[in-house]
């Protein structure tokens, strides 16, 4: 299977490289790095990678920017980051693939524990996250036949504890080499219109 990987030099996107390149041809796509390069937030810079790769067999994203910041500083703008980053981006990463994909080809999108388990800072995500969650199950009912598309949703990545440990007090990490089985279920599997939980 011909799969595209796109934030393949992310946390998770590494993790997910890991497990699928064992069986399938991956197609590394990130902003500045991999086979290939691309800007979410730029539609003509989507269009541009799918021209290059040809047609692919599952797009798997692993990417997402969103702001975290005190509520009460919260504006437009902080809000934007994600919705134009990781819930648009991952929209028109399906919205122009779907015409660039191989019949039966699947999405993957990504989203996060906070659409169920908010937390202080964490307004932009929990509310991307759930957009990006009822697009998914939505979209799969209209999909092109025999198209699939899915999420998974994973706790906090151990790898970035890092950086996120004190917004994710209380929280159990999630290695991102068990994160990436829910895109394996999702890219190998035969479900849609799924949101595939890991913690």
């Amino acid at each position: 299977m011909k799969v595209l990987l796109v934030g393949a030099s992310g946390i998770i996107g590494r993790g997910i490289d890991a497990e699928l390149s064992q069986r399938h041809e991956i197609i590394r796509a990130s902003r500045s790095s991999g086979d290939v390069n691309v800007d979410l937030i730029d539609i003509a810079s989507i269009r541009a990678m799918f021209a290059k790769v040809g047609k692919v067999d599952a797009v798997v994203s692993a990417t997402g920017k969103v702001h975290f910041g005190d509520f009460s500083e919260m504006d437009d703008d902080k809000y934007r980051i994600g919705i134009n980053d990781k819930l648009m981006g991952q929209v028109n990463l399906v919205l122009v693939g779907r015409d660039h994909v191989a019949d039966n080809a699947s999405f993957t999108l990504t989203t996060g524990i906070l659409s169920k388990d908010p937390i202080r800072y964490g307004s932009s995500a929990s509310m991307v996250n759930g957009a990006i969650e009822s697009f998914v199950r939505a979209a799969a009912i209209e999909m092109k036949p025999g198209l699939r598309i899915n999420a998974v949703s994973p706790g906090v990545i151990l790898e970035a504890m890092e950086g996120y440990a004190p917004y994710f007090r209380g929280h159990a990490p999630v290695p991102a080499s068990r994160a990436a089985l829910g895109y394996a279920k999702s890219v190998e599997g035969l479900q849609t219109g799924q949101v595939f939980e890991i913690f």
